[in-house]
């Protein structure tokens, strides 16, 4: 039994990741070469004690920053973990784009992003986005396009290696995503509804017309 176990497990894992990356083929671009959309959407990761974005995080922001600066998208949705007052992943986001030259009229902050079937449902049924390029390291990438583009959101993506020479947190992450892949065919398949879901706000539409 034990065994069967081990290998249906394998089975699903090995299922899992093969479908989130054929779904994001031809999806995910450099940031050179990804073709424009009206949103950049920058998937949370960690904020230091301090209020300031993980290196991970600084680098998925300095590439939003980049397309919004090149024309190529017209506003930033930062997405991530808000659940204690104390932590805030959107809230540090908004310093740091705004404090490198991002208007904060072109800044939404999305504070219930926990996860990226979260963030990616929330983008789409609370924010009203239907296109956007999303922005993620690049271990990550497939998987967030992936989501995005099964829920509903016409997404390519730009991953970041910039932060590779992390070598243990990203060996760390990417070794996650074969676990986190299984879960995204789970959450998609089951069309479970976010933590948190709410009425829907207006902050994508007006950072469009500012």
């Amino acid at each position: 039994m034990a065994l069967w176990c081990a290998s249906a497990l394998a089975i699903g894992t090995v299922g899992s990741v093969a479908w989130v990356r054929t779904a994001a083929h031809g999806y995910v671009y450099d940031e050179a070469d990804v073709p424009a959309a009206p949103v950049a959407l920058v998937l949370g990761a960690e904020v230091y004690d301090n209020g300031s974005p993980s290196a991970f995080l600084a680098a998925r922001l300095d590439i939003a920053r980049r397309l919004y600066l090149a024309g190529k998208v017209r506003a930033i949705l930062v997405s991530g973990d808000h659940g204690r007052w104390e932590y805030d992943e959107p809230g540090a986001s908004l310093n740091w784009l705004t404090a490198r030259g991002v208007p904060i009229t072109k800044v939404v902050l999305d504070y219930a992003g926990f996860d990226t079937y979260d963030s990616c449902v929330r983008a789409t049924k609370i924010f009203g986005v239907d296109r956007a390029i999303v922005v993620t390291q690049s271990y990550h990438i497939a998987r967030a396009v992936t989501v995005c583009r099964r829920v509903g959101v016409d997404a390519v993506g730009v991953g970041d290696s910039t932060v590779k020479h992390f070598r243990v947190d990203w060996a760390q992450s990417g070794n996650r995503e074969h676990g986190a892949c299984v879960k995204a065919v789970l959450d998609v398949v089951s069309g479970r509804d976010p933590v948190f879901l709410g009425d829907h706000e207006t902050g994508v539409e007006e950072a469009l017309r500012a």
